[in-house]
């Protein structure tokens, strides 16, 4: 076993042990991938403050999120067909974010359905929605999330149409994979991952798949979501899902300060400022650089997290500091995830806690909820000089 400091070790293990359709698929952003770079590009502009002759003793990490107790102020992002990256895959990340302390947020394009995770957990998750045409299948898809136990439904606002993403078209993405001589070769190559989709029957959109009307295999599904992402989602029907939800509401993908502002409106109790990974509006700006303005805007008024290009503990302090409340982690968890199952993501959140507390101790912090921008240097023209 090698030995992994840090979340590239996992990536680099990832990459050598997940078919390459499922790889791109995680590590790619839409059409010219701009601002997917620019969401980790601009992390490393920031630099911090090193404070020296501070008593670093009982340092504490744990925090809250939307209420919600945490050991430290991380939870696991939404990610679509996690169940392909390892056999039950879902099932297996929420386990682990439960036994660390961590939220974990399960999408509505998952591989293993939400009764599956429920059934496999014993703490509430979150859910993440994506909103359809089919009016019915949303509410039932919300009164499943109910009946799972789910303590927060976070819905997702920037996904009403697909960016393009060349890697996915390219590769053919497919759950499960569509059988090509090209994807085939890849496979044999992958044998641990192989065997562990053998052995599992889940290999389809679980939440889908005999829950949607006329969807009853791979062929009717491609048919039904290439069709089903409602482009007239706006703030009246946030209102209305937030009604029939009735309990916490996160809204992800905000990224501008008028927008946050409507989500406040609407009474959200968090927002996560989010460009989707560099995967919808490539040219937008990174989340981190939306942040501050946003911040500024709302942050009196509803609890904010932030989103895409973290990929360690002092991405994570950064964010904090930069006034959010708390992250979510995509790319990283599923890069030890592919890399080792299980086991894997726990290493992850386990670099991110370490990478995390050192950093902040070496700031001459102990607490993390007590963050600010005093630990940080931020260029001066950092939230830069646009004309809208």
């Amino acid at each position: 076993m090698p030995v992994i400091t840090n979340i590239e070790d996992l990536r680099q293990i990832y990459q050598r042990r997940v078919p390459r359709m499922f790889y791109d698929y995680t590590q790619s952003g839409s059409w010219t991938e701009q601002t997917f770079r620019d969401n980790t590009s601009d992390f490393d502009k920031i630099r911090l403050r090193q404070r020296v002759a501070v008593n670093m003793e009982n340092r504490n990490l744990s925090s809250t999120m939307i209420g919600q107790p945490v050991t430290m102020p991380v939870a696991l992002a939404p990610v679509g067909l996690t169940g392909m990256q390892h056999a039950d895959g879902e099932i297996k990340a929420a386990r682990a974010a439960e036994k660390f302390g961590v939220p974990f947020t399960l999408t509505t394009m998952s591989i293993c359905s939400i009764e599956d995770v429920a059934e496999h957990t014993s703490k509430p998750f979150w859910f993440q929605l994506y909103v359809m045409r089919d009016t019915d299948f949303v509410s039932r898809m919300i009164q499943r999330a109910k009946d799972a136990g789910c303590s927060a439904l976070v819905l997702t606002l920037d996904l009403q149409i697909l960016g393009q993403r060349h890697k996915d078209l390219k590769n053919g993405l497919s759950a499960p994979p569509k059988l090509t001589p090209s994807s085939i070769a890849d496979m044999m190559t992958k044998w641990n991952w192989g065997m562990g989709m053998l052995g599992t029957k889940r290999r389809f959109f679980g939440n889908i798949v005999g829950h949607a009307k006329g969807v009853e295999d791979a062929s009717s599904l491609s048919a039904w979501t290439a069709e089903q992402f409602d482009p007239a989602l706006d703030w009246d029907k946030v209102a209305r899902i937030k009604e029939e939800w009735g309990g916490k509401l996160i809204l992800k993908g905000i990224l501008d300060a008028d927008d946050a502002r409507m989500a406040a409106k609407v009474g959200a109790d968090a927002i996560v400022v989010s460009n989707h990974g560099g995967r919808q509006l490539d040219g937008a700006i990174s989340s981190i650089r939306a942040l501050p303005g946003i911040v500024d805007a709302v942050g009196d008024q509803v609890e904010i997290h932030l989103d895409s290009g973290i990929r360690s503990g002092q991405d994570v302090l950064k964010a904090l500091a930069m006034g959010a409340k708390g992250t979510f982690i995509g790319r990283s968890y599923i890069y030890g995830l592919g890399a080792m199952g299980e086991a894997g993501v726990t290493r992850a959140l386990e670099i991110i806690r370490t990478e995390l507390d050192t950093t902040m101790a070496l700031c001459g912090r102990r607490d993390v909820r007590e963050l600010d921008r005093d630990i940080l240097l931020v260029p001066r023209d950092f939230a830069g000089d646009w004309q809208a």
